[in-house]
């Protein structure tokens, strides 16, 4: 999921936003006005989470 939550980030058609708060960040991706994929970095951990069907969002 990396590598595809990387593509949705740095697509034009979607905005991103950042929030940390002590060891904690998390990174939202946005399609409009609707949240398509997150990425939460807590410590050493690293998760991804996306809705279904986030495939469609992703740039060839």
């Amino acid at each position: 999921m990396k590598t595809e939550f990387d593509n949705l980030r740095d697509n034009d058609n979607h905005c991103y936003d950042t929030d940390s708060n002590g060891d904690k960040q998390v990174v939202r991706i946005y399609c409009g006005e609707m949240l398509i994929a997150k990425k939460l970095t807590q410590k050493k951990s690293v998760r991804y989470f996306g809705i279904n069907d986030y495939q469609k969002y992703l740039t060839q």
